[in-house]
């Protein structure tokens, strides 16, 4: 049965893992609105956890037919994958003597705050740029999926568009919006977000404010939340232990400072994520000072990855120019 971290929240018989789980849900718009397939069991004494699916890579055709003649016969083209489920997350520890001075349920709170704020970090950073390749702990994310494929949008240095000021921003709002338009198009269907750093956003903002495209809406915890043509404009912050944006700024041919903008359809059929049968995605453990030892840990953990089903479920598009050339 797939389930939302919100629909998990609901087996959890604990007011402490009730709150963890609230805690990533409500600073992530990504674990509040992806669906986790929980299907996931430990095979060969606990030492793999492999999701197996078949992603769609080609789309079914139809045609007319002359009586008595057959229909030429026509496949979608299919490709099968396997991920394998990641542990992350993080631990602190206090010394009991903290205890035994007052204010150890704000250190707790604080330290525990914490922890879940990096663990949603690394895993913003790993739907986006994990390569289970160059980082065997890791899930391979959206950028590894879509590199080369046909959602792969305005690639090359000839295509770069600029938004550096507010007169190229204007400038260019136009083309862009025309190439952004065709390339939602071509997806399987209407998008649950757009997703890239700050700056982009922040010009994703700009231009659909002033073209008439912007709106604005209140998720269940009261966070305000652009969006163009009502899909979502998520920025997905910083790494965690970083400044660094999840959606790097880089150089391309002579162009520095450029960036993409990730497009997903969070669904079953479409881009999702997974986690293991009977057991909450999100799970904590607070200190226990009622045993020996002078430090005592506390953790917040998860086992994940994503999965995306079809090619066209999902899409990035490159080459945008954000931060000005230094000089």
């Amino acid at each position: 049965m797939a389930v939302t971290l919100e629909q998990a929240k609901l087996d959890v018989q604990d007011a402490l893992q009730m709150g963890v789980i609230d805690e990533f849900r409500k600073s992530s718009f990504l674990l509040d609105n992806l669906t986790f397939d929980d299907c996931v069991s430990p095979t060969g004494g606990g030492a793999t956890l492999t999701y197996g699916y078949t992603r769609l890579i080609t789309q079914p055709t139809a045609a007319f037919r002359a009586v008595n003649t057959e229909y030429v016969p026509q496949e979608v083209t299919k490709q099968r994958y396997t991920v394998d489920l990641k542990v992350f997350g993080g631990s602190f520890q206090i010394d009991r003597v903290i205890s035994n001075m007052g204010g150890i349920v704000d250190e707790v709170s604080l330290q525990m705050s914490q922890k879940i704020k990096a663990a949603k970090s690394l895993f913003h950073n790993t739907v986006i740029n994990g390569n289970s390749t160059a980082d065997e702990n890791a899930f391979d994310g959206l950028d590894v999926a879509l590199t080369g494929s046909d959602t792969e949008w305005n690639t090359g240095t000839s295509k770069i568009i600029d938004f550096t000021t507010t007169v190229n921003i204007e400038a260019n709002a136009g083309k862009f919006l025309l190439l952004l338009n065709k390339a939602l198009k071509k997806l399987d269907g209407k998008p649950t977000a757009i997703m890239g750093n700050g700056d982009m956003i922040s010009v994703l903002e700009y231009i659909a404010k002033v073209t008439g495209k912007y709106q604005e809406t209140k998720d269940e915890w009261g966070t305000n939340v652009s969006t163009y043509n009502w899909i979502p404009l998520i920025d997905l912050g910083a790494k965690c232990g970083s400044n660094d944006d999840v959606v790097k700024t880089e150089t391309l041919g002579s162009y520095a400072g450029c960036t993409s903008i990730y497009i997903a359809r969070f669904a079953l059929d479409g881009f999702h994520a997974i986690s293991m049968a009977g057991v909450p995605p999100v799970q904590s453990w607070l200190p226990d000072f009622t045993t020996a030892g002078s430090l005592k840990t506390g953790e917040v953990e998860m086992v994940a990855a994503v999965a995306l089903k079809a090619t066209k479920a999902a899409g990035v598009f490159r080459g945008l120019k954000v931060v000005p050339t230094a000089g």
